[in-house]
Order: C-alpha cells, then sequence, then structure tokens
C-alpha cells in the first residue's frame, strides 16, 4: 500500500467553501485524481491518502464519509476527529 500526499484540490466553484470535490492531486508527484478514484483506492486499500497541515507540519489521513443519500465523499480525520483539512487546500493547476 502506498501513502499519497494530497496538496490540490478541485471543485466546481473555488470560491465557495461548501463545494464538493471533484479532484484530488500532488502537481510535483504528477497525479489529479477524480474524487470517485480516490474512493475506490481507499476502499480497495491500495492507497492511504494524507494531506499536511502547513502550520504544524501534523498529517491527516483521508478517509470516506457515507451519508444516507448521499455519495461517499472525502474527509481528513486526526486524532480521533473528522475534520474540514482538504477544504482548506489550494485548487489543482488546470
Amino acid at each position: 500500500m502506498a501513502e499519497v500526499q494530497v496538496t490540490c484540490i478541485t471543485k466546481p466553484d473555488p470560491q465557495s467553501p461548501h463545494e464538493h470535490i471533484t479532484h484530488l492531486g500532488n502537481p510535483k508527484a504528477g497525479w489529479t485524481w477524480p474524487r470517485e478514484r480516490v474512493v475506490q483506492s481507499i476502499d480497495a486499500k491500495s492507497n492511504t491518502f494524507f494531506v499536511v497541515d502547513p502550520r504544524t507540519g501534523k498529517r491527516a489521513n483521508i478517509g470516506v464519509v457515507r451519508a444516507a443519500g448521499h455519495d461517499p465523499y472525502l474527509r481528513t480525520y486526526a486524532d480521533g476527529v473528522w475534520n474540514d483539512n482538504l477544504l482548506s487546500l489550494n485548487q489543482c493547476p488546470l
């Protein structure tokens, strides 16, 4: 299983803090994946995705959240708490 750092995201409206994430990536590593592919990879346990807080240097793993009546979505999980670190990442370059 590979450990993969996510450094950017893509949202339909970059200005909205509540838009869903469509893609995740790491330009320095040369990849951008659709959210669905990341979900499948996490579910298959083929990769562990994570972010690093630039202020604290602390790592937070990315997990899949399944809420009734909604498509699966991704959130970070650190110190036993789900949080929104993903939404604070920069937009991936086009």
